[in-house]
């Protein structure tokens, strides 16, 4: 049956990327981005990872078959090695934002990315029987959820901000004060437009050949 829709070629190891392609592909805002960044065809092809990444958006949209990933991936300096690892998406994500981004460097596109993804939270020490407190505010373009042993994603939010006390040998340790007990957590500000969520479904285990276990 037919969608309207075109899938991606698997290199061998890369339905990890070829699925995150596919959502940002899906997002509206984020295919105008990288339809929008500056390049002039001229760059060469086999170091620009925002022209391939232009290429195989335009291919994905306007081809009737399923569209070949090796122009990108040759571009992030990959071999045929590479593309038979499993990496790691959350962290194949954050390089791939981090090189858009310099792509847009100095353009009108500058802060689009920021805009679509980031988000800020703050972290804070809270002091139970003094008055002392301190919060940092941090960005994030992602957040990593505990799935294990909770049922839903507001449960996974709980625990994210659930928080936690410094007691006994683990007190939190104030210059002015001495070690006192506080409790630690996190506080969101302000949520981006698009947030993206990793579920974190491995443990370390060293009982395994990978020294991972899945959830």
């Amino acid at each position: 049956k037919e969608t309207g829709y075109v899938g991606l070629n698997n290199q061998g190891a890369t339905c990890y990327m070829n699925s995150l392609l596919q959502s940002l592909y899906h997002l509206p805002a984020f295919r105008r981005l990288v339809y929008e960044m500056p390049t002039t065809g001229t760059e060469d092809a086999n170091i620009s990872i925002p022209l391939n990444l232009q290429r195989l958006f335009c291919q994905m949209q306007f081809s009737s078959r399923s569209c070949s990933t090796v122009n990108l991936t040759k571009s992030f300096g990959w071999g045929s090695a590479e593309t038979f690892q499993q990496h790691d998406i959350e962290e194949f994500l954050r390089v791939l934002i981090d090189n858009l981004e310099n792509k847009m460097q100095g353009t009108s596109l500058q802060d689009s990315i920021p805009r679509l993804f980031r988000g800020r939270y703050r972290n804070y020490i809270k002091c139970k029987n003094v008055d002392y407190r301190t919060v940092k505010e941090e960005n994030f373009y992602d957040l990593s959820m505990e799935v294990k042993g909770i049922p839903n994603l507001l449960d996974s939010f709980k625990n994210y901000v659930k928080p936690e006390e410094l007691t006994g040998d683990n007190k939190y340790s104030t210059e002015k004060y001495g070690k006192q007990d506080a409790i630690m957590g996190v506080e969101f500000v302000e949520f981006p437009p698009v947030l993206h969520l990793q579920l974190i479904r491995f443990t370390y285990d060293p009982t395994q050949p990978t020294g991972m276990t899945k959830i």
